[in-house]
């Protein structure tokens, strides 16, 4: 892949915010290999994300950033924005509990070089995934999260945000975790955790979803990948899907059908979020 500096920038719209972009990376002899533009109506917030050939620019990434910000500050005092280096290695932690078909889907994309990330380390509340873990040549952190012992779980999710932080990765991927994280780790993690909920939200939160899926009678099951908020099942959505499912269909047949929509959506999303596709205002997000 070509290097590139990939640039996302959000702020309330007006005239004039595409002409001072281009005209800067014009005068910079920067070139645009990829450029999308989305206003929002509802908030009146406008999105846009352009990609520009590393090799064009006189300046490295660093002093991109700098003369990009007081650029983006010129625009609008409110304005919200990035600048990625496509050069920097992509790294991710996976944390996980028994379930493993995401986890087996992720580590298969990474291996046939599907999916370009280095995974730094896989955490699991339970052991049997750790064998496949190491057998891709990654560690694998067991970290039991005690029942009906709130200082013990505290603990384990300090321990958790230690291996993340020790990584410091680009994404923490919840690939079915099954605990919920307390409110520091939302905030800590804040636009960087991912889940994968298996419902399509905003239906059926929390526990059991097929099961209460099941139970309604419903004709689609989905798959919801969606940033961690301190609000259960309830952050910005970045990818959903769904399948088809029949009335003589039980449970069981439920599950299976859903599992194979969330290793996709799941996959998805990861891929969307490290490229750096998807910008967030509020509780919705704009995926280009």
């Amino acid at each position: 892949m070509p290097h590139q500096y990939v640039i996302t920038f959000g702020c309330p719209d007006r005239s004039g915010i595409v002409a001072a972009i281009s005209t800067f990376l014009a005068e910079a002899g920067g070139m645009i290999a990829e450029a999308a533009y989305h206003t929002d109506p509802d908030t009146g917030w406008f999105f846009t994300r352009q990609v520009v050939t590393a090799g064009s620019l006189p300046f490295d990434v660093h002093e991109l950033r700098d003369r990009f910000g007081a650029v983006a500050r010129s625009i609008s005092p409110e304005s919200e924005w990035r600048v990625t280096d496509t050069g920097e290695r992509r790294r991710v932690v996976i944390l996980v509990s028994k379930d493993g078909h995401c986890l087996y889907d992720l580590l298969g994309r990474v291996a046939a070089g599907e999916l370009d990330v280095d995974v730094s380390a896989v955490v699991g509340n339970h052991r049997p995934l750790g064998d496949i873990t190491r057998a891709h040549g990654i560690p694998f952190h067991h970290v039991p999260f005690p029942k009906g012992d709130p200082e013990g779980k505290a603990a384990a999710f300090a321990e958790v945000a230690a291996i993340v932080g020790f990584h410091d990765p680009h994404a923490v991927v919840l690939a079915r975790f099954m605990q919920v994280l307390p409110a520091d780790l939302c905030a800590a993690w804040a636009g960087r955790a991912l889940n994968i909920h298996h419902s399509f939200l905003p239906s059926f939160v929390g526990a059991r979803p097929y099961h209460q899926a099941h139970a309604r009678g419903v004709k689609l099951v989905g798959a919801t990948c969606h940033y961690v908020t301190a609000d259960l099942d309830a952050g910005p959505i970045i990818e959903q899907d769904v399948t088809r499912v029949a009335h003589g269909d039980s449970v069981s047949d439920i599950v299976r059908k859903g599992r194979d929509i969330e290793k996709i959506t799941l996959a998805r999303g990861l891929r969307w979020h490290l490229e750096n596709r998807v910008l967030v205002h509020g509780t919705r997000t704009v995926v280009f």
